[in-house]
């Protein structure tokens, strides 16, 4: 397996690899990275559909990618993912995949001109006071020391981060600057998580710097994500001769492991109460999700608080086990062994009546019903003690919702601390207390806000007590590689297995790592995109480093005279072009 980029490689379509037709494929779990390991075995390495089992010990496929109603409760969406335009694995999937609505295009035509028609942005990212515009002006307001704290943190390498809290290696400087309030409720970063992952995220999305403030940088699918993404291409597969076997739990893999070389040798499963497992011969696949971010996540409902559940959790009790048995699978206890601080809780509202959407289109300046973009994602209410974001996405966000209702999705990061209202944290409080809140910092008259609550609104809150667990500081190894060395017949996918190419937290890593599984395990002989190469692009970082200095010039150092002498040099060079294109000098005074 290799990485590529450019048409060349984008646009071929590799030969069948001599393994294909004897083949077999397992995969563990039906999240976004099975479903798109499964659909590269049918497209690229030309494993026909009937040759693979989808496991999944839930009743639908998705993983984390969910949208639902449910009876008595409403709706619920427990998170949402923010895309862009260079996830280079996830449209390359997608690309291939029919639309349910649109005949003749693709889910990517589907998308692309969704976005097109119309552009996302927001047109007020962050509130203060009740509802009213914050007035930070689009403005990273980061002084020198927290401007050199980023490039500091930018050109470290890896191993000087590993294992380091982000509030460990930033100044409260940086930790006051709106950047960072903008950046830890957009990505759901805490002060005491990783060091790295922030470095990550800041090579990764450094083209996207300046779309931080009005959200441009991000596109969103028409309906949920699990309608949008999900449901297509489960549906593709199926048509593929793909087998789902859902409520079937997988509990344990065996292994042959000798020096240079480890064999998947048996899955052991629960189905419908009933042990049983497979055989694996040497061409039979295991394809395995290890770890879960939505694992053991509790809904509770209008007057019901969601529960934390830090019971048994099979998704980590089955790494545990896989685990225990080499070095190289990886250590689980790093994600999972510490649910205080990589939980939060998030709740879906539905509103009833007209009232509540009135007070969403005055912050938001949009038209809820109006069918396009509404908040542009989230809204930041920046003096909220449970530090709340909430966002409305284009209704209807669900294809069975009223034409009458609005769906809203929030989140806090801050959940063991009392409310500003309510005076209760946000992991005590009933879907109805949560609304209390909400509509507090949405700016509704204090007066009308129980009443409102109870009748106007329902609301599904939702505990997850390992949702950003991917987050908390690591160390090389802690994640096993996608094909660890010697693997002939298996390989670990999603967001706690490694590729060394991306950043997690998102719908591309999870596709990334099931295309690499797929790629090596039958050896396509075509290259895995390349991550964008932002942060390798000279323009891009200049225009981030004119964005992140909110457009202030660079300050040269000495006498008058030498730095106009430096100035009038650089005029006839590329440099001193580039340099007066992004703002950073202006070679007229």
């Amino acid at each position: 397996m290799y990485w590529s980029s450019g048409n060349y490689e984008a646009f071929a379509r590799p030969r069948k690899p001599e393994r294909a037709d004897r083949a077999s494929a397992w995969f563990v779990g039906s999240g976004l990275a099975s479903l798109a390991g499964a659909a590269f075995l049918v497209r690229d390495a030309q494993v026909p559909g009937e040759r693979i089992t989808v496991l999944e010990r839930l009743r639908l496929p998705g993983g984390a990618l969910d949208g639902i109603k449910e009876p008595e409760k409403g709706f619920v969406v427990r998170g949402g993912r923010e895309l862009e335009d260079h996830m280079e694995c996830l449209w390359d999937l997608f690309r291939s995949v029919p639309s349910l609505e649109v005949e003749g295009a693709s889910v990517l035509d589907e998308f692309y001109w969704l976005n097109k028609d119309d552009p996302n942005f927001s047109l007020q990212r962050v509130t203060e006071q009740r509802g009213r515009d914050a007035r930070t002006d689009g403005l990273f307001a980061l002084n020198d020391r927290a401007q050199k704290d980023l490039v500091r943190i930018f050109l470290a390498t890896r191993e000087e981060l590993e294992g380091k809290r982000i509030d460990e290696v930033f100044s409260r400087d940086f930790l006051d600057s709106n950047f960072w309030l903008y950046w830890r409720t957009m990505f759901a970063f805490e002060e005491w998580h990783g060091a790295l992952e922030m470095k990550l995220y800041l090579h990764r999305f450094v083209h996207h710097v300046g779309g931080l403030p009005d959200l441009s940088a991000l596109k969103f699918t028409k309906y949920n994500q699990y309608e949008s993404m999900v449901l297509p291409l489960t549906r593709w597969l199926m048509d593929q001769g793909v087998t789902f076997r859902f409520e079937t739990e997988v509990t344990d893999i065996d292994f042959d492991l000798t020096p240079g070389r480890k064999r998947a040798t048996r899955i052991h499963w629960t189905e419908a109460g009933k042990p049983g497992g497979v055989e694996l011969g040497e061409d039979d696949l295991v394809f395995t999700t290890i770890g879960s971010l939505t694992e053991n996540s509790d809904n509770g409902d209008q007057h019901t608080p969601a529960r934390l559940d830090d019971g048994p959790a099979p998704a980590w009790d089955l790494w545990r086990r896989i685990a225990a048995k080499d070095p190289e699978f990886g250590r689980p206890e790093v994600f999972c062994g510490d649910i205080a601080q990589s939980k939060w809780e998030s709740a879906t509202v539905t509103t009833l009546d007209p009232r509540i959407p009135r007070y969403i289109q005055q912050v938001a300046k949009r038209d809820p019903f109006g069918g396009g973009v509404v908040t542009g994602g989230i809204v930041t209410a920046r003096d909220s003690s449970w530090l709340l974001s909430w966002t409305v996405n284009r209704q209807p966000h669900f294809k069975q919702q009223p034409a009458d209702q609005i769906v809203v999705w929030l989140y806090s990061l801050f959940v063991d601390r009392p409310g500003d209202f309510v005076r209760k944290p946000m992991a005590e409080c009933t879907g109805e207390e949560i609304t209390q809140e909400w509509l507090y910092h949405l700016g509704v008259p204090e007066a009308e806000i129980p009443e409102l609550a109870a009748g106007a609104a329902r609301c599904v809150p939702v505990m997850m007590p390992y949702v950003t667990s991917f987050f908390l500081p690591r160390k090389a190894g802690d994640r096993p590689q996608v094909v660890p060395d010697g693997a002939v017949n298996f390989a670990f996918i999603g967001q706690f297995a490694e590729t060394g190419r991306d950043c997690i937290f998102t719908t591309e890593y999870s596709v990334r790592t099931g295309m690499e599984a797929a790629y090596r395990l039958l050896d396509v002989e075509r290259g895995v995109p390349e991550v964008f190469n932002s942060t390798y692009d000279v323009r891009k970082l200049l225009a981030a480093t004119s964005r992140l200095r909110d457009g202030a010039e660079l300050s040269l150092p000495g006498p008058e005279f030498l730095r106009k002498r430096l100035l009038h040099r650089l005029d006839a060079t590329e440099v001193g072009a580039l340099l007066e294109e992004f703002g950073l000098i202006d070679e007229g005074r």
